[in-house]
């Protein structure tokens, strides 16, 4: 009967859905700035408590905070974003040379006695594929003058989110210790202390997860960076970055990052390919024995092959946002989920092994209602 009930409102609200438009595009235009700000807040939100316990003033640990902000900002735009462009402007200019000598090292391959018998096949796949990247340009173009629009609303998007995101960090420097009490008492006083448990919890497994993985991406950036620079991998710099800022994605993102370094160095020369793969082999050996359990440590205890799994599905089915947000969604959902249950087993009495157990579980359920009624 309750999965009936389940169906039959999924039912309604499927048809109901378009009155939930308002809210959906009020979440859509303060979603962005919000989450920016959130993770902005759990980056600094250590040193901001660490000036507040020295007794500075919050007025001037909050500014100050805000101004280091600032100056980082200015100084990664200022000096890395220049090498970046240039690289960039270079890779692009030397396109057609990449694509042509791979072109030609394929086809080498391809003609080789190996494949002979396998010609035909990957000639039929090579066409359905040049025609699915014609299709596609095509539909670029005709949407090219349409897509105008919808590139002036994510500059104006953008915008927004940079004037708005640092008024958000500051009423959470300044009030966030108040957020959680204030949701607290929305429950009844006899749950307030559970559910303020449970918010501490979810708000330590989310802000340890985006801290640690925000400080672990970084450090892989410039792990890459030093070592593409010292193999003299061209474009490493751009390369480097690359590949840090796609480990904000666990297990997947190192992996993608690879990619073009790989390519970048068979075209260049075979045997830069096996330096690139060491560099690789370094860099997981620093992150997986040092980075992983000194920054992110084992605060999630979700199994590698959970995290993995997770992250196939919400990229099938939300794209980058879900493989962005899959994690710390999963870590919340499993923090409420376990203390659910938990309440289940005491509020049921059903998981206790034996009649003692049943007894005082019995008992201390009588003492909390005495213990009530007094108060």
């Amino acid at each position: 009967l309750i999965l009936l009930l389940l169906l039959v409102n999924l039912i309604l609200f499927s048809q109901t859905s378009y009155l939930f438009n308002p809210i959906k595009g009020f979440i859509s235009a303060i979603g962005v700035p919000v989450a920016c700000g959130a993770v902005l807040y759990y980056l600094v939100k250590p040193i901001y408590d660490f000036l507040v316990s020295k007794k500075v003033p919050k007025g001037i640990a909050i500014l100050g905070v805000m101004l280091g902000i600032v100056f980082l900002f200015v100084m990664v735009v200022t000096s890395l974003v220049p090498i970046i462009q240039k690289q960039l402007l270079d890779l692009v200019s030397q396109l057609p040379y990449y694509y042509q000598i791979i072109s030609n090292q394929v086809e080498r391959f391809m003609q080789s006695s190996w494949f002979t018998a396998l010609q035909e096949q990957f000639n039929t796949i090579n066409m359905d594929f040049i025609q699915s990247i014609t299709e596609r340009l095509n539909g670029i173009l005709n949407l090219t003058f349409s897509g105008i629009g919808s590139v002036v609303g994510i500059v104006g998007d953008t915008i927004i989110t940079l004037m708005t995101m640092p008024v958000i960090l500051y009423y959470l420097l300044k009030d966030g210790n108040k957020v959680i009490p204030s949701i607290t008492r929305l429950f009844p006083t006899r749950s307030r202390n559970k559910i303020s448990v449970m918010l501490n919890e979810m708000n330590q497994q989310v802000s340890s997860y985006i801290r640690g993985q925000i400080l672990v991406a970084i450090c892989v950036g410039v792990t890459y960076t030093i070592g593409y620079s010292i193999i003299n991998l061209p474009y490493g710099v751009t390369i480097g970055m690359i590949a840090g800022l796609l480990t904000i994605i666990p297990y997947i993102g190192s992996i993608i990052g690879l990619t073009p370094a790989l390519i970048i160095a068979f075209v260049t020369n075979p045997s830069l390919a096996l330096q690139v793969l060491l560099v690789f082999v370094i860099e997981q050996l620093i992150e997986s024995r040092v980075l992983q359990p000194l920054i992110l440590g084992s605060s999630l205890k979700m199994h590698p092959v959970t995290i993995l799994v997770i992250l196939l599905a919400a990229g099938k089915m939300f794209g980058l946002t879900g493989l962005l947000i899959a994690v710390p969604v999963y870590a919340v959902v499993k923090v409420f989920v376990t203390h659910f249950f938990a309440w289940y087993k005491e509020y049921s009495g059903l998981y206790y092994s034996t009649e003692e157990s049943i007894e005082e579980s019995v008992q201390e359920l009588e003492e909390e209602s005495v213990l009530t009624e007094e108060i």
